[in-house]
């Protein structure tokens, strides 16, 4: 064979090897190429290229896999506020546990070193497979009976006040209890390594946007109407990019930073609930629903999926072609709302 036809059918191999690489490649890369975004994994070999599950952002540097995150439930009481930790948070999910009356949030804590996080609240059952689909470990002060029998059966790794192993809560003097339950990131993480727990994250993340260029015909202001004092407003920012956070009229400041909390991405989860015995809200979290993804100023209509198993099924956000949608760089909120409750886009 001369040396003309066998360099003609090298590049001719290499083509076809190149051509079947793309096929297999894994579809959340092919996604990314296409759409100009980063897949968001824990298993990128440097850590130069490691973005932070919820929105892109490079942080946790110096690790070699992402640590695995803490999701810490507080207050959404008046007399609780202003919260410790919570515009620290990598991702934090609100939603009523009393139908029409009371919300709390899950705040969850991967990368940043929030000193002082609370007041840390009660467990609720509906929160668990959230948790479970962010891979996190599940810190809490106590609990419904619903979500306590499930704990106790080890459903979930957890850290519970009401047993406080090796010294992960504490009480502040000065504030009235039951709100003057706090902790800290450092504490949490230590007791979880104390009680054998896995450190490392298998939660692979969500895609991000990598221009971060404003929309067009961007939304200014977005109002969750949950009940009264609960009512939230998020004003855009361009400048920024950001999200400002007002409830119940005000700002929302962390305690600890004396900032305004802000979000990067918002998703509103549209799904429906029930009360049960009384005291208590069930919302449905697995199956699928209507969402809405706010970013950049504009809003993206589609819908949210989890499947029921196994619990730590990853909680997806898709458009209407079934894509997952890309999310802008900061702290993600996913805004829970049932069916007696709306939200308005201007």
């Amino acid at each position: 064979m001369s040396k003309r036809t066998m360099l003609i059918a090298g590049v001719g191999a290499m083509a076809m090897i190149g051509a079947l690489s793309f096929l297999f490649l894994p579809r959340t890369i092919r996604i990314a190429q296409k759409q100009n975004v980063h897949p968001i994994t824990a298993s990128l070999p440097e850590a130069s290229k490691r973005l932070s599950p919820q929105a892109g952002e490079v942080l946790c540097k110096g690790e070699q896999q992402l640590p695995r995150a803490i999701a810490v439930m507080l207050a959404g009481d008046i007399v609780a506020r202003p919260l410790s930790g919570i515009g620290q948070a990598d991702i934090v999910v609100e939603m009523p546990v009393v139908t029409g009356s009371v919300n709390r949030f899950m705040a969850i804590f991967q990368c940043k070193d929030a000193a002082e996080i609370g007041s840390v609240r009660s467990a609720r059952d509906d929160f668990i497979p959230l948790a479970a689909a962010f891979d996190a470990v599940y810190a809490h002060w106590g609990g419904s009976h619903f979500a306590l029998d499930q704990l106790r059966g080890g459903i979930i790794d957890d850290i519970d006040a009401l047993r406080n192993p090796f010294g992960a809560y504490f009480r502040k003097s000065g504030i009235p209890a039951p709100h003057n339950g706090f902790t800290s990131f450092e504490r949490l993480r230590t007791v979880a390594e104390k009680l054998g727990y896995r450190t490392t994250s298998h939660f692979s993340g969500f895609p991000a946007i990598e221009n971060h260029a404003q929309a067009e015909g961007h939304t200014q202001k977005t109002t969750v109407l949950y009940p009264a004092s609960y009512r939230v407003v998020w004003e855009y920012d361009s400048g920024t990019g950001r999200y400002a956070r007002r409830r119940g009229g005000t700002p929302e400041i962390d305690a600890s930073t004396k900032q305004q909390v802000t979000a990067g991405t918002i998703v509103i989860m549209r799904t429906t609930s029930r009360q049960i015995e009384g005291q208590y809200n069930d919302i449905r979290i697995v199956g699928e629903g209507k969402a809405t993804v706010l970013r950049l100023g504009e809003a993206v209509e589609g819908r949210w999926q989890k499947e029921a198993s196994p619990l730590s099924a990853p909680l997806r956000f898709l458009d209407v072609a079934g894509t997952e949608i890309p999310f802008a760089q900061g702290p993600l909120w996913i805004e829970i709302i049932d069916q007696t409750e709306s939200v308005q886009i201007e």
